[in-house]
């Protein structure tokens, strides 16, 4: 009987866990909330996606640099 709740708790930590992403300073988060973008793209920091409904890409903001023979 004590098992079922144990296991019901994990599965909501873990879930929990799996929803907390990090975003570093030179880096923003684009949101698809159901499949349609949010007006705001998420700044650096700790952001809360629930995966089921949310998906998450990264954007990073660095330029890359390509040297080019002359």
């Amino acid at each position: 009987m004590l098992t079922l709740p144990v296991i019901v708790i994990g599965f909501i930590v873990l879930y929990l866990a799996n929803s907390i992403k990090v975003l570093r300073e030179y880096e923003r988060g684009v949101i698809f909330r159901l499949g349609r973008v949010l007006k705001k793209p998420k700044g650096p920091g700790l952001i809360f996606v629930f995966p089921p409904i949310d998906r998450m890409v990264r954007v990073s903001l660095r330029i890359i640099v390509m040297d080019i023979p002359p």
